[in-house]
């Protein structure tokens, strides 16, 4: 194996910096000790190098294949960019992969796509076989004039096998459902793509334009060809779905003792492997799986319809209870929870189930549905492939019935919290049923036990005991560094302004104190601020309340974050009102004159609803002390520490390299560091790393003009003039 220094010869650029320097090394070294890896580095430290290069060198030198994965758009170019300079400075092969809804050319499904791919196989397959017979039948001609008796009877043979495959190859043209496309994969030669796919690192829409002007599917053929390749560039998903990372490991020809996984902005990884557990169930799809049943043929229907109804019944009178007076009429066509957990005992949902039915066992019933919807399945499967339908088939039998079964067996369980929603539709209330996965260890430790190692990077993962608890991880080795740039270059201000409490925050005189310190932030700033606030609500309420010179920007939720980005960017004196719950809070980048303030204004806390109780609950029964009335550990680790995270990722939006300068304003009293009695359980001042809350400057709202005044000055950053306080 290379030695542990050789690393260096990945490193695309001069020189690294010296904690680069030293985190390689240590990762380098875990790597070949198998242990997982939990890696904190201040924004704009160049984290995404320091793991990248001593894992492709291990990789390259211990034949395993390194998987880069995020869930941030911006990051994966990122990634592109860095391992273009990488394969500028050494030679690797890397792909970026991306899921096949955003690269079909042909727009159809999961299942669809799959007996589509099958029935083209085999028409290809087909094809083959009759130029190999070919090729023999004319063999065997030239024996025969010859003379050669047995070859003359063997041709004879031959021909008859000739005439079976044509007449198979015309009823698969003829009757069923190919992917001309995928055909074209199969039977032409390839070469070409991967000489060109090799060549550099290619983007998913590069292999899309590529396959699209030549007939072919860019999605097939970079499946076929990740095998053995040195870097895989993702999203969260292709790991953290048990399905897809089955397939994935396929795909990559590894099982997965021989990936290396670096996770990038690995707070998420939380909230992403509880949203991948996730399962749901809509009325709409019981509905369906009941209509399937009520023409299915099969002795196997009364009793599929029996629990499967009883369950549809269950879930309306059970949403239908929970309405008070106005409750119904105030749905709309967003879901919204409906509490069904109880303290003790079965969910109303199940409760009510049970109570209704009526027959043999509904665990028998269950069994005859799951084994007729998986039947139907099938059968779907096969008209589509013979061309019998024009669309693949979903069976909402098989849904329903597998749903109803992890339900009866799964709710009960710790960490699983059965919830209802409602929602309004075109034909009135609908509802449906979720288990929400509290714990996301339950995805996360058994993938981080199967894989070589994990990379785990962000600038926000301390406390590191609470990432490993909450992730499953088994000592892993653990470092962080803090801001690497000068600190004479930053400033970080906490302003004693009133906490915003919700209770608070309608309050004018509260209002006028934080609108006076946004307007004198963004006027003492030479160039852009960014303002973050806790909702969305809250920036637009702010945004209309900016007087000041410079040119506000609103965004609002579903809009296009990139496009709005970019236009702020292009202004050189604007403020961009925004959510710390946004896409531009955290992944992305607002380097030198693109930001140089940034403002969080309060704290950030989660919606706390009933959802987030469960989680709280199920953190302090994993993580407390035993003590049912004790919920620190709860509230700690599912809202202090997660929120304190995010602010922290708002706070990293600006100064970004050794050269780059500029301010960071905290607006909340509980930010700061002042000994109050009455804010003591309310601070999240102590949450922060302790180097952090060193360079908080606790500091009035009348004196933050000045200070900042001083401190721009002293960086002169002013074109001309400042402006007087």
């Amino acid at each position: 194996m290379a030695t542990s220094d050789g690393y260096r010869r990945y490193f695309p650029y001069d020189e690294p910096y010296d904690h680069q320097t030293d985190a390689m090394g240590k990762i380098r070294e875990a790597l070949v000790e198998e242990r997982d890896v939990l890696f904190e580095g201040a924004c704009g430290t160049g984290k995404t190098l320091a793991s990248l290069v001593p894992a492709l060198e291990y990789g390259q030198a211990a034949g395993k294949t390194v998987v880069i994965t995020t869930n941030v758009h911006q990051q994966t170019r990122q990634f592109i960019e860095e391992a273009r300079a990488i394969a500028d400075a050494e030679p690797i092969r890397a792909v970026v992969f991306r899921g096949k809804a955003s690269m079909c050319h042909i727009d159809v499904g999961y299942e669809e796509c799959q007996a589509l791919r099958d029935t083209t196989r085999e028409l290809v397959d087909k094809e083959q076989d009759i130029e190999e017979l070919e090729q023999r039948e004319g063999e065997l001609l030239d024996a025969s004039r010859s003379g050669d008796g047995q070859a003359a009877a063997a041709r004879g043979s031959v021909m008859d096998e000739l005439e079976e495959l044509q007449i198979g190859v015309e009823a698969i043209r003829d009757e069923q459902n190919i992917c001309e496309r995928y055909y074209n994969n199969l039977a032409r030669d390839t070469d070409a793509f991967y000489g060109w796919l090799y060549d550099d690192v290619r983007t998913p829409d590069e292999i899309y334009e590529y396959a699209h002007e030549r007939d072919l599917c860019g999605y097939e053929l970079l499946k076929d060809g990740m095998e053995g390749v040195d870097l895989v560039i993702c999203n969260y998903h292709h790991l953290l779905d048990p399905m897809i990372r089955e397939q994935f490991f396929r795909w990559l020809g590894r099982d997965p003792e021989d990936i290396v996984v670096v996770f990038d902005e690995a707070h998420n990884v939380a909230d992403a492997a509880r949203d991948h557990a996730t399962r749901t169930l809509a009325e709409r799809t019981i509905d369906g799986a009941l209509d399937e049943l009520d023409g299915a043929e099969d002795a196997r229907a009364d009793p599929a319809t029996n629990v499967i109804g009883t369950f549809r019944d269950a879930l309306v009178d059970t949403y239908e209870a929970s309405f008070g007076f106005g409750d119904r009429e105030a749905v709309d066509e967003e879901w919204t929870d409906v509490p069904i957990d109880n303290d003790t005992g079965r969910d109303d949902l199940s409760v009510s189930f049970l109570q209704n039915y009526t027959g043999q066992g509904f665990e028998v019933d269950l069994e005859q549905a799951l084994a007729l919807g998986e039947e139907l399945d099938r059968r779907y499967e096969r008209a589509y492939k013979e061309g019998e339908e024009t669309t693949r088939k979903d069976c909402p039998t098989l849904t329903a019935a597998a749903f109803i079964e992890r339900w009866m067996e799964s709710s009960v369980e710790p960490g699983q919290y059965p919830v209802m929603g409602v929602r309004r539709t075109e034909t009135g209330v609908v509802g449906r049923a979720e288990l929400y996965t509290c714990l996301p260890r339950q995805v996360t430790e058994p993938l981080f036990e199967e894989l070589h190692s994990t990379i785990l990077m962000s600038a926000t993962l301390r406390p590191f005991d609470v990432t490993e608890d909450v992730l499953g991880l088994d000592d892993p080795l653990t470092m962080a560094y803090g801001e690497q740039f000068p600190e004479s270059r930053r400033r970080t201000y906490a302003v004693e302004t009133p906490a915003l409490f919700a209770s608070q925050r309608d309050d004018p005189g509260v209002q006028a104190t934080i609108g006076d310190v946004i307007e004198d932030t963004v006027r003492f700033t030479p160039g852009n601020t960014l303002a973050f606030f806790p909702s969305y609500a809250e920036a637009e309420r702010y945004y209309h309340r900016f007087s000041g010179e410079s040119t506000p920007y609103l965004d609002r939720p579903g809009t296009r974050a990139e496009e709005l980005r970019q236009e702020f960017i292009a202004d050189d004196d604007s403020v961009l009102f925004t959510s710390l719950w946004g896409t531009l809070a955290e992944g992305v980048s607002f380097d030198d004159d693109d930001a140089r303030s940034v403002l969080v204004v309060g704290v950030p806390y989660p919606h706390l609803d009933d959802r987030m109780e469960a989680v709280q609950r199920a953190y302090q029964g994993a993580f407390g002390d035993g003590d049912a009335d004790d919920g620190d550990a709860g509230w700690r680790y599912a809202v202090e520490i997660p929120t304190v995270r995010k602010t922290r990722q708002a706070l990293g939006r600006v100064v970004r390299s050794p050269e780059d300068f500029g301010v960071r304003v905290l607006v909340d009293e509980r930010y700061t560091g002042s000994k109050r009695h009455d804010l003591d359980e309310y601070s999240v001042y102590p949450s922060f790393p302790p180097e952090e809350r060193d360079e908080h400057i606790d500091i009035a709202p009348a004196k933050l003009k000045f200070a900042m005044l001083n401190f721009y000055t002293d960086m002169d950053a002013w074109d001309g003039s400042p402006p007087a306080p």
